[in-house]
C-alpha cells in the first residue's frame, strides 16, 4: 500500500470528521438538513471529501474510490436540490434523506477499505479488495444503511417535516 500524501491525510481526517457529524446529526435531528448548523457543516465537508478522493491516485487511475466520490457529488447534489426546490412537493423530503443518508454509505466504503488495508502498520488485515473481510464489511454497511432508510423514512412519515 502506498504511502499516505498530504492530500491523503486531508481527505481521511475531514472524512473521519463528515462521519462524526453526519451521526451526530441523525442521532439529535433523525435526518441531515441544511436547516441544520451540523447538517450543513456535514455537507460542507462532504464535498471537499469527495472533491480530494477524486485527486488521489494512489491505486493507479481512476477506480471504485472514485465512481464512489462522484456518486457522493451527485447525492449531495440531489439532497440540496429536493430540499431547496422541493420538486416532488411533499415526497421531496424522502428524496432529499435518500440523497444525503446514501452519502454515508458512500464514505463507509472506501474508509473501511482503506482502513483495513493500512492498518495495523506493517501488517495490515487484507492485502486486497475482494478479501472476504472487507466484502463482510460492505455487506454490512450495505444492511445497516437499508435498515437505517427504512427508519428514517418512517420517522419522516410521522413527524411533520416539511
Amino acid at each position: 500500500m502506498p504511502d499516505m500524501t498530504l492530500l491523503g491525510w486531508f481527505h481521511t481526517i475531514l472524512g473521519v470528521a463528515a462521519l462524526v457529524i453526519a451521526f451526530y446529526t441523525l442521532i439529535k435531528h433523525k435526518a441531515i438538513s441544511l436547516d441544520q448548523r451540523s447538517g450543513k457543516l456535514y455537507v460542507l465537508i462532504t464535498i471537499i471529501v469527495a472533491g480530494s478522493a477524486l485527486g488521489i491516485y494512489n491505486q493507479g487511475g481512476f477506480g471504485v474510490a472514485h465512481m464512489l466520490a462522484v456518486l457522493t457529488l451527485v447525492a449531495v447534489a440531489g439532497g440540496v436540490i429536493m430540499e431547496k426546490f422541493k420538486l416532488f412537493g411533499s415526497f421531496s423530503k424522502y428524496f432529499q434523506a435518500l440523497g444525503y443518508s446514501s452519502t454515508l454509505l458512500f464514505h463507509m466504503i472506501p474508509a473501511i477499505t482503506d482502513f483495513l488495508r493500512r492498518l495495523p502498520l506493517g501488517d495490515p488485515f487484507v492485502d486486497s479488495f475482494d478479501d472476504p473481510l472487507v466484502l463482510g464489511f460492505h455487506k454490512a454497511f450495505l444492511l445497516i444503511y437499508l435498515v437505517g432508510l427504512v427508519i428514517q423514512m418512517r420517522w419522516l412519515k410521522k413527524s411533520s417535516v416539511p
